[in-house]
């Protein structure tokens, strides 16, 4: 009974999930500062959805998709995570953590207008970065006469990455969405606010969630103001969470080189195994500029994410170095233990 509740959450056969003896099983929906709801069963396989507070010997904080273990109203303990989803915290050198053991990212967005290639090429290697398999959901179909030269444009912009294209309002590719999102699936959608990401999740489950206007400008207006676990319908559970910015994006080398497969493949031919392909001597990914095999804008963008990716890995040495700095000579305070809280 217990492990038939689990799997409706999320978990399947080769989830590798380590809950503490003595405790009961559950996921984090919701996280509200040092508390959080979660969804969670006892020994008879009863479930319950309580609001739980944060033991003082947590080993790290818990965030929405979180397997954990609960005991007296306490959240004592969080499973290994197989995956993050991260972005910049509010200090530099900090990362926060949006969404945890998540198995898809569903890369939401809008073609009403015209294709936001900067918006996608940075969200796809956020999505890369989580270690989650990315797939891109172009949204607002209904509103675009052009659908299929910008789903090219989107395939050549992500290599290898499945692209959908869905309307809300016709239902356009929904039931091939929902197809995906089966049982034992954990998915989170990442898209700018007034992507269509609620009205998405609204579509698949034919709920009405809060939405909200996009503004004359364009810009969204958020409708997602926290971190939610849906249960859904075909048998897969959604991570909905709020609007990402373009400053939000938290790099990693790994994203980086997935999310830009084509420049990865041609830098195998460079001269030089550390080419910066900014005028290095033999470089395979500027020649094949010249000859038009890649575009100099796409280069370019791949550029301008590589200095961030440097920036960001200097910001966090520095927060590092600084935090070591203060703590010398402190003399460090006993934690405090569950056993204490009463």
């Amino acid at each position: 009974m217990v492990l038939a509740v689990l799997r409706t959450l999320g978990l399947d056969s080769s989830s590798a999930v380590d809950f503490s003896a003595d405790s009961n099983p559950g996921r984090v929906g919701i996280v509200h500062g040092t508390t959080a709801d979660v969804i969670w069963c006892d020994e008879s396989g009863h479930e319950t959805t309580s609001t739980s507070q944060f033991a003082t010997t947590l080993n790290l904080s818990p965030v929405a998709g979180d397997w954990v273990s609960i005991r007296d109203g306490y959240i004592v303990a969080v499973s290994p995570r197989t995956t993050e989803l991260r972005r910049p915290g509010a200090t530099p050198g900090d990362v926060q953590v949006l969404a945890a053991n998540i198995d898809v990212v569903l890369v939401v967005l809008p073609i009403d207008r015209e294709l936001n290639v900067l918006m996608l090429e940075r969200l796809a290697v956020m999505a890369f970065d989580s270690g989650a398999v990315p797939i891109i959901v172009l949204t607002k179909s209904d509103g675009s006469h052009v659908v299929d030269s910008i789903v090219r444009e989107a395939e050549e912009n992500v290599p290898g990455v499945d692209v959908m294209t869905t309307s809300s309002q016709s239902g356009r590719g929904i039931e091939e969405l929902r197809s995906t999102l089966h049982q034992g699936v954990t998915a989170v959608m990442l898209g700018a606010s007034g992507a269509g990401k609620t009205s998405l999740l609204n579509a698949l489950e034919g709920s009405h969630e809060l939405t909200a206007e996009v503004s004359r400008s364009g810009e969204g207006r958020h409708a997602t103001t926290t971190r939610r676990l849906y249960r859904l319908s075909s048998g897969g559970v959604l991570l909905d969470i709020p609007g990402i910015r373009l400053l939000d994006l938290t790099i990693g080398q790994q994203g980086l080189d997935d999310a830009f497969a084509d420049i990865t493949e041609l830098a195998k031919n460079c001269r030089f195994t550390d080419c910066s392909h900014s005028g290095d001597e033999g470089c395979a990914v500027e020649a094949a500029v010249v000859s038009g095999a890649l575009s100099a804008r796409r280069l370019e963008s791949w550029r301008t994410i590589r200095d961030e990716m440097i920036q960001q890995e200097l910001s966090r040495e520095q927060e590092v170095s600084a935090r070591k700095k203060k703590g010398r000579g402190a003399k460090p305070k006993p934690a405090p233990s569950f056993d204490d809280e009463d």
